[in-house]
Order: structure tokens, then C-alpha cells, then sequence
């Protein structure tokens, strides 16, 4: 908005010029966010925590850690998707397609997650929106997502997989892509769900994994950058850093109150939007594959449960002592904070391999 309002009298005004640069802009939405989450974040607990007696419902055949934060209220994720949203709305190009899909995508996504929240709070119980119609309301929203990135795509690029760390290589998927965007946005948001389990375990990673697309959706914006480094250029893209940079901003706001021991939980209404933002974005710069390495962590969590189901139902043995895999290390005897920073530094390794394909091809 400040773009659109205050660009357009630089002539008259030099300083404004500032705002045509994707950086000023970017770091912008960062302080901005981050201030925001800041300055509301005690009154936005102070409401959930009057709103929720009980707190978010703690699951007695967990880890026995966990017991001692019985009342710590969920729906933290407002938090983030307030901050947020106001800051990408402030630095932003709102005239700008590819924000506008993103940022729709985000907050129906974390509206699924508050009824989740919500029914979960008011019922306490682990028992809330029934899978099938949070799937089927998850992949109805991906749907049109993918039409409208396709709509806003140059057409030499759309429904195509690029391959990382391979000069040039991409594979038309025609159709079938439509499919698979809609698996890549729908199992981000899913998986970065699972693996909010922990003080602090999935904010860090996501802001990691939102750094690293904020550089790669700057470069694909980028004609001459993205020529250089053989990547796919998609006009428009750049102004996805702004969002990037304003989630990590709101990231940290929320970190300073997630922090060990929590005075807030994220809940579904923060992971869900939050994967579906990720996932949206990987799949408007064609780099799906780099969110699987770079979020490798998140890939990881949903693996596991996937695995230990099938093998529960199958032959009756489980492969984890508890799943997602954060219990199973917790169950082992590892403390919180290890398997937490632990997976923090995963997530670094796996961010540092993403960012170079961007050279290696």
C-alpha cells in the first residue's frame, strides 16, 4: 500500500524512490511485523488465556514433560497472521497477483486451523474438525490456487517441474501438475502441523525456510539474476520477498513468547497457514522440490506418521516409540530444548544445501 500510495509521487518527493526497491521494501515488512508481534502479543494472550480455561488439551499418553503445560492457551498463530498480514499489506505491491493468491491461501488455511483450534478449546479434546472435510476444504482452496498461479504464470512455464542442481532440466507435467501442486501446498501445511509439537520446534524452521524463499523469490523475480543463475524468471515473483520477509519478522515476535517454557502455542490456526503459505510460493516459483530439502525437517515429521501407521495397520508393530519423530526422540530420553535446537540445526544444513542448487546447475 505505501508502494502504490508513495511511489508514484517520487518526481516530486526523491526520497520516496525508496520504495521502488524490493529490499527497502523487504526489510521493511520484516521490522514492521516483528514490532507489531511485539507490541500485541501480551494482549492477544491475555485474551486467549481468559477465553481458554483449560488451554490447549494435552495428550496424557505423551511424553510426561508435557503434562506441565496443561493451560498454556493455543491459537497463537493469530498473532503471526495479524502481524503479518498488516505488514505485507503496508510494503507490499497490492496490485500484485501472485501476494494476493499467497496471502488468500494463508488465511483460509489458518481459518481451518482456528475452527480446529476452536472446537479442540471448547470441547477439550483432541477431536475437532472431522479429516475428510479439513482435507477436502485444504485441497478445494489449493485447487484454485493452482489455477489462478497458472493464470498469472507465462505460459512457457506453466505445469512444469524444474529439477534442481541439473542445468536446464524441467519436466512438463501437463495436467497431472495441477495435481501435484495441490499435494505440494496441501502436504506443507500438514506437515509443518505435525511438526508444531514443541516450544519453538516449527516457527524457527519455518523462518528459515521463508529466508531462504524470500531469496529465491527475489532472484526468479529478477531477469537479469535469474538468467544468470539458470533459474526459471516468473515477472512479478520479487514482491514475494516482502511477504517472506514479513513472516519471519512476525516469526520472531512469536518466538519471544514460544520460547521455552511457552506462554503461547502456535496451534493449527499458525501451522496451517503457515505451510500453506510456504507451499504456495514453492509452487509459484516452480522450486517445489528446494521446499522438500529446505524443509526437510517438516518432510521428516509427516514421513514418520505416515510410516507408523501403515505399519500399525499392517502388522501391529509401530517403528517409532511415538510419532511424529519429536516424541519418538523425546520418548528415548532426550530433552525438549536438544531435540528442538537439534532440529534447528538440521534445518540450517538442509537450508545452506537448498540455496546452493542456486549456483550448482
Amino acid at each position: 500500500m505505501l508502494y502504490n500510495l508513495l511511489f508514484p509521487l517520487a518526481d516530486q518527493i526523491s526520497f520516496l524512490n525508496v520504495f521502488k526497491y524490493l529490499t527497502f521494501r523487504t526489510a521493511g515488512a520484516t521490522i514492521t511485523s516483528l514490532i507489531i508481534a511485539f507490541l500485541l502479543g501480551p494482549h492477544i494472550i491475555n485474551i486467549l488465556r481468559s477465553k481458554q480455561k483449560k488451554g490447549q488439551p494435552i495428550r496424557e499418553c505423551g511424553p510426561e514433560s508435557h503434562l506441565a503445560k496443561k493451560g498454556t492457551p493455543t491459537m497463537g498463530g493469530l498473532l503471526i497472521l495479524l502481524a503479518s498480514t498488516i505488514s505485507i499489506l503496508l510494503w507490499a505491491d497490492i496490485t500484485n497477483s501472485f501476494i494476493w493468491i499467497t496471502l488468500i491461501v494463508t488465511l483460509s488455511y489458518g481459518l481451518i486451523g482456528f475452527i480446529d483450534d476452536y472446537l479442540k478449546v471448547s470441547k477439550n479434546s483432541h477431536i475437532a474438525l472431522p479429516g475428510k472435510l479439513r482435507l477436502f476444504l485444504e485441497f478445494a482452496i489449493a485447487l484454485l490456487a493452482v489455477y489462478f498461479i497458472n493464470q498469472n504464470t507465462p505460459i512457457e512455464h506453466q505445469n512444469i517441474l524444474a529439477i534442481p542442481f541439473l542445468k536446464n532440466i524441467t519436466i512438463n507435467l501437463d495436467y497431472f501438475y495441477i495435481i501435484f501442486a495441490m499435494f505440494v501446498i496441501v502436504g506443507a501445511s500438514n506437515a509443518v502441523n505435525l511438526t508444531d509439537g514443541l516450544d519453538g520446534l516449527a516457527i524457527v524452521p519455518v523462518m528459515i525456510v521463508a529466508a531462504v524463499f524470500l531469496l529465491i523469490t527475489y532472484l526468479t523475480g529478477h531477469i537479469v539474476f535469474a538468467n544468470y543463475l539458470q533459474i526459471i524468471a516468473i515477472p512479478g515473483t520479487g514482491e514475494l520477498s516482502v511477504f517472506c520477509g514479513a513472516l519471519i519478522g512476525a516469526g520472531l515476535g512469536f518466538l519471544w513468547y514460544n520460547a521455552p517454557p511457552a506462554q503461547v502455542f502456535m496451534g493449527d490456526t499458525g501451522s496451517l497457514a503457515l505451510g500453506g503459505a510456504l507451499g504456495t510460493m514453492s509452487v509459484i516459483v516452480k522450486n517445489e522440490i528446494i521446499l522438500a530439502i529446505a524443509g526437510g525437517i517438516f518432510v521428516m515429521e509427516a514421513l514418520s506418521v505416515i510410516i507408523q501407521v501403515l505399519s500399525y495397520k499392517t502388522t501391529g508393530k509401530r517403528v517409532f516409540r511415538m510419532a511424529p519423530i519429536h516424541h519418538h526422540f523425546e520418548k528415548k530420553g532426550w530433552a525438549e530444548a536438544t531435540v528442538v535446537i537439534r532440529f534447528w540445526i538440521i534445518t540450517v544444513i538442509l537450508a545452506i544445501i537448498a540455496l546452493s542448487s542456486l549456483k550448482l546447475r
